[in-house]
C-alpha cells in the first residue's frame, strides 16, 4: 500500500476507480482484518475525496449562466477566487 498515490492528488475518476477495488475487497472477505481496517479507512478517504470533487464540479456548472435563449453565456465569477 505504500506506492499509492496520496488521495489528495487524485483526480475523481481515479479516486473512484480505486474506491470500487477496496469495494470489493472488502466484500470477497479474503483481507486479513487488520488490512481490512486499513483498506475501509482508505475507502474512507477515497471516499470524501470524490463527494469533494463531485461538489467542486457542481459548483462549477452552477457558475454557468445562460442567455435568454437558455444558451450558456459564459460564467459567472466564482466567489472566494
Amino acid at each position: 500500500m505504500s506506492d499509492q498515490k496520496p488521495i489528495e492528488e487524485m483526480s475523481f475518476e481515479d479516486a473512484i476507480r480505486e474506491l470500487e477495488t477496496v469495494v470489493s475487497s472488502l466484500d470477497r472477505g479474503d483481507v486479513a482484518l487488520d488490512d481490512s481496517i486499513k483498506l475501509y479507512e482508505r475507502g474512507a478517504k477515497l471516499k470524501a475525496r470524490c463527494e469533494a470533487k463531485l461538489k467542486e464540479a457542481e459548483e462549477k456548472v452552477a457558475q454557468i449562466t445562460l442567455d435568454a435563449d437558455g444558451n450558456p453565456a459564459g460564467a459567472k465569477p466564482v466567489e472566494g477566487l
